[in-house]
C-alpha cells in the first residue's frame, strides 16, 4: 500500500475510532476469544434495507492478525 494512502486513512480512522468506539471495544474483545476455525461473519444492511452477509473461517494466519490488533487496542485505553 502507498505509505502516503496510509498516512491519509490515520486521521481517518481516528475519527472513525471516536465516532464508533463500540465497535473497536468490541474487536478488542474479540480478538482474544478468535481461535483457528472460528468463524467471523460480517453483515451490511443500507438505509433501504438491502442486505450482504459474507463470513471467512480463522486460519493460523488471521489468528495471528486478531493478536496484534487487540495488543493495538489495548494500548489505547
Amino acid at each position: 500500500m502507498n505509505p502516503m494512502a496510509m498516512l491519509k486513512l490515520k486521521p481517518m480512522f481516528e475519527r472513525f475510532s471516536q465516532d464508533h468506539p463500540k465497535l473497536l471495544m468490541f474487536f478488542a474483545a474479540a480478538a482474544g476469544e478468535v481461535d483457528k476455525d472460528s468463524v467471523l461473519e460480517v453483515t451490511v444492511k443500507n438505509s433501504q434495507g438491502y442486505t450482504m452477509r459474507t463470513n471467512i473461517k480463522i486460519n493460523d494466519n488471521d489468528v495471528e492478525t486478531f493478536n496484534e490488533l487487540k495488543k493495538i487496542l489495548n494500548k489505547g485505553k
